[in-house]
C-alpha cells in the first residue's frame, strides 16, 4: 500500500467504524485532543506499532491549530532570548517538513526586515540572521530555503514598493516557510489512520476511567448521536493545549504543568492592498508583526495579550484590530483601513507559565509529565516542533507500558500526498490537459492535496458539475467540498468554510454567500435532508454575524459576550467535575 493509493479516508463510515473499534478493545494508547500535537502523537504511536485511538470534541484543529500565523519557522525572537536549542530544533523540523515530510503542504516564503537605525542595526540583525541560517544546517539537513541577503533602501523598495521610503533606512531579506495549519493537521490525521490509528471528531471525553489511582481509559460521548461508551487504554495522552490545566486539576494532578493562554489576532487583506514580492517582519514594543503572503491575500498579525475568557471561541475586539492596523501602517506608504479587512481570526497560544507577567516572555518549549499513573500530559511548544513534542509524549507512553516499544520514526514518514508530489507538479500541464481543468486549478489542487489529487479528480470524472468553482468563492472547486465530507472528516458546514477551506476569512462576505451551495453539496455524502441543510446555513450565518459584531466591541469581555451569542451547532458541554 502506498500513500498515494492507500490513504485512509475520514468519512462518516470510517468515523463510525473507528468509534466502534475503540469501544470494542483495549488500546495501547488513547489520545485526547485533535490539534497538531494530538495528531502527531497518534501518528508517532501508530508508526511504532502501538494500537491507538484519537478523540476530538469539536472539529479537528478547531482550536489553536487552525488559528496560528501559519508559519513554519525557527523563531527569530528566540535568538534574542539566547534560546539557541529551541531555534535549532525548530529549524531542523522546518527542513524536514519542507523536504521530506510534507513538501506538498509546506513551502518557502521570503521576509523583508526593514532597518530603522543606521550604524549598529544592520550588523546586529545580519549577525542574527547568519546564525539563523547556520543553525538550520547544524543537523546535516539542508535548510530547504535560501540564505539571507542585505538590501539597500532602493533595492528593498523594488521588492516591496508599498513601504514608505521615510520609514526605513535599508533592509535584510531572509526565508522561512508557511503552511495551511488546519489542512496540515487533517493530513497528519489521515496519515495516522493510514497506519492504523482510529480517529474520530465530535467525540467528547466526559470522564476518566480509574482503577484505584491509575487512569485506565476515558468515557466518551458521541456528540452526533448522544451515545456514551467507554474506551479502555493502557495509557491516555492528554494533548488539549490551552485546556491542559483544567484537565490536570480534574484528574487530581499535582500542578506539574501550568499553561496560560495568549491571544493572537490576525487580519486578512486583499493582495492588491500591499504591493510587495515578499513578506515583511516588523518589531513592535511587545513582539513582532508579520505581513505574510497568502495566495490572493496577506495575513497580518499578530497580537500577544493574555486571555482568560472562553477558550473555544476567542474573540477579536476593535482594539485588537486597530493595534494591528496601526503598527503595519507605520511602514506603509498607503495606509490600510478597517474597510480593507476581509477576514479576522483569533487564536490562543498555550504558553508554559513562568515568572514573567508578560505572555510574550513565557516559554514556547514543551513539557511532558505523568501526573497520575496511566496518564501522560503534553503541553507548550509551537506548531513547527509538533513532531518532537509527539515523540517525547510517546516516549513517556512507552515508559508506562510493560513492553519494548521502538524508537520514533516519524522523521522518515512522509504525510499522505507527499509521495509522488514533485513528479505530478512537474507534469501539471499534462495533468491539466487530461483532466480538462486549467493548469492554475491543477496547481491549486496539488498544493492542497499533493498526490491525493487523483481522488479529487475521480469525483469530477464521475460528476462533471463538480469541476465548477463555487459561486462567490471561485478559488475553490465544488469537488473540494464533497471531498472534505467524504475523505477529510468534515461533519458540518463550518468545518468546510473555516478549516477545510479558508473561505470564512478569505472573502469579504466571510462565507455567507456560498453557505447554501456548500451545505447542499455536503448533504448527499452526510445524509442531510432539507431541514438539516437549513439549520447548518442558519447556524453559520449567525456565527459570522456574532463574530462581526464582536469585532466592533472595545474590550475583550464585551467581544467575548457578543461572540458567545452564537452557540455551537453541536454543543460541547462541560459536565460538573469532569473534563472537557
Amino acid at each position: 500500500m502506498t500513500a498515494r493509493t492507500g490513504a485512509a479516508r475520514l468519512g462518516p463510515a470510517e468515523r463510525a467504524g473507528a468509534l466502534a473499534q475503540m469501544a470494542a478493545q483495549e488500546l495501547d494508547v488513547v489520545v485526547v485532543g485533535g490539534g497538531v500535537v494530538g495528531a502527531g502523537v497518534a501518528l508517532d504511536a501508530a508508526t511504532r506499532g502501538l494500537s491507538v485511538g484519537l478523540l476530538e470534541a469539536r472539529d479537528f484543529a478547531s482550536g489553536t491549530s487552525s488559528r496560528s500565523s501559519k508559519l513554519i519557522h525557527g523563531g527569530l525572537r528566540y535568538l534574542e532570548q539566547l534560546n539557541f536549542d529551541l531555534v535549532r530544533e525548530a529549524l531542523r523540523e522546518r527542513g524536514l517538513l519542507l523536504q521530506r515530510i510534507a513538501p506538498h503542504l509546506v513551502r518557502p516564503i521570503p521576509f523583508l526586515f526593514p532597518l530603522t537605525h543606521t550604524g549598529w542595526e544592520r550588523p546586529y540583525i545580519g549577525a542574527g540572521l547568519l546564525l539563523y541560517d547556520t543553525l538550520g544546517l547544524s543537523f546535516g539537513i539542508t535548510r530547504g530555503v535560501p540564505g539571507h541577503r542585505h538590501l539597500s533602501r532602493r533595492r528593498a523598495l523594488r521588492v516591496a514598493p508599498s513601504l514608505r521610503k521615510s520609514a526605513f533606512t535599508g533592509a535584510v531579506q531572509y526565508w522561512d516557510a508557511q503552511v495551511d495549519d488546519a489542512r496540515y493537521v487533517m493530513t497528519l490525521l489521515r496519515t495516522a489512520a493510514t497506519y492504523g490509528a482510529y480517529v474520530a471528531s465530535r467525540s467528547q471525553v466526559v470522564g476518566f476511567l480509574r482503577e484505584g489511582e491509575r487512569v485506565t481509559g476515558v468515557r466518551v460521548r458521541d456528540l452526533e448521536t448522544g451515545a456514551e461508551f467507554d474506551v479502555r487504554a493502557r495509557q491516555v495522552v492528554n494533548a488539549t493545549g490551552v485546556w491542559t490545566d483544567d484537565i490536570q486539576e480534574l484528574v487530581g494532578g499535582r500542578g506539574q504543568i501550568h499553561v496560560r493562554a495568549s491571544k493572537g489576532v490576525h487580519l486578512l487583506v486583499p493582495r492588491d492592498r500591499i504591493h510587495s514580492l515578499t513578506g515583511i517582519i516588523l518589531r513592535t514594543e511587545k513582539s513582532v508583526l508579520f505581513v505574510i503572503p497568502w495566495g490572493r491575500h496577506w495575513i497580518i498579525g499578530t497580537t500577544d495579550t493574555e486571555w482568560t475568557l472562553d477558550k473555544a471561541h476567542p474573540a477579536a475586539s476593535r482594539a485588537d484590530i486597530d493595534y494591528v492596523l496601526d503598527h503595519v501602517n507605520e511602514v506603509l506608504a498607503v495606509p490600510l483601513s478597517r474597510d480593507d479587512v476581509e477576514g479576522v481570526y483569533a487564536g490562543l497560544r498555550p504558553l508554559l507559565a513562568g515568572e514573567s507577567e508578560q505572555t510574550s516572555q513565557l516559554s514556547r518549549e514543551h513539557v511532558v509529565t505523568h501526573p497520575v499513573p496511566g496518564l501522560v500530559m503534553i503541553a507548550g511548544g509551537k506548531f513547527t516542533t509538533y513532531r518532537v513534542m509527539a515523540s517525547d509524549a510517546v516516549d513517556a507512553v512507552a515508559h508506562g507500558l510493560d513492553q519494548r516499544v521502538p524508537q520514533s520514526c516519524t522523521d522518515q514518514v512522509p504525510l499522505v500526498g507527499a509521495e509522488g508530489y514533485q513528479a505530478l507538479w512537474n507534469s501539471r500541464h499534462r495533468l491539466a490537459q487530461s483532466s480538462g481543468l486549467h493548469v492554475a486549478r491543477i496547481e491549486h489542487l496539488l498544493q492542497r492535496y499533493g498526490s491525493l489529487i487523483d481522488e479529487v479528480l475521480v469525483l469530477i470524472e464521475r460528476d462533471p458539475s463538480l469541476a465548477r468553482p463555487l459561486a462567490g468563492a471561485d478559488d475553490h472547486l465544488r469537488a473540494e467540498v464533497v471531498y472534505a465530507a467524504t475523505h477529510e472528516g468534515a461533519r458540518h458546514l463550518n468545518d468546510v468554510l473555516t478549516r477545510r477551506t479558508r473561505i470564512s476569512i478569505e472573502t469579504f462576505h466571510r462565507g455567507v454567500a456560498v453557505a447554501q451551495e456548500v451545505a447542499e453539496l455536503m448533504a448527499d455524502p452526510l445524509g442531510w435532508d432539507a431541514d438539516h441543510v437549513r439549520r447548518e446555513v442558519e447556524y453559520y450565518t449567525k456565527r459570522v454575524q456574532a463574530e462581526r459584531d464582536s469585532q466592533e466591541q472595545d474590550t475583550d469581555r464585551e467581544a467575548d459576550a457578543i461572540r458567545l451569542g452564537a452557540p455551537e451547532i453541536v454543543p460541547v458541554a462541560v459536565p460538573e467535575g469532569r473534563p472537557a
